[in-house]
């Protein structure tokens, strides 16, 4: 039996880190959930950066305990703003990470 990511985590959200990162953010408003996601191993560096089709070498990936949150970073694919950019503001790269399915 599987949970959608969107049903465990209170935020997920994605924006600019600059004009050539993107960074998300996974919160969480319960330590449950939020140990639930880390224990199931579907978020890790290597996971997202093939979500995304980048390098996992270029993947920067934290579990913040202290803030029940999850944030990783990734290069863009085209710096922000650049002709053929479709999200200037990184805002809308978060919605592979919805339907994530977390085993319980």
């Amino acid at each position: 039996m599987t949970t959608p990511l969107s049903e465990l985590a209170v935020l997920i959200r994605s924006k600019n880190a600059g004009p050539f990162s993107l960074t998300f953010d996974i919160m969480f408003s319960s330590r449950e959930n939020y140990e639930r996601v880390k224990a199931s191993g579907t978020l890790t560096r290597a996971t997202m950066a093939a979500l995304y089709g980048c390098p996992a070498e270029k993947t920067k990936f934290f579990e913040c305990d202290n803030a029940l949150a999850i944030k990783f970073s990734i290069p863009r694919p085209r710096p922000s703003g650049e002709l053929g950019d479709g999200d200037l503001h990184g805002g809308q790269q978060y919605a592979p990470l919805l339907s994530l399915p977390i085993p319980a």
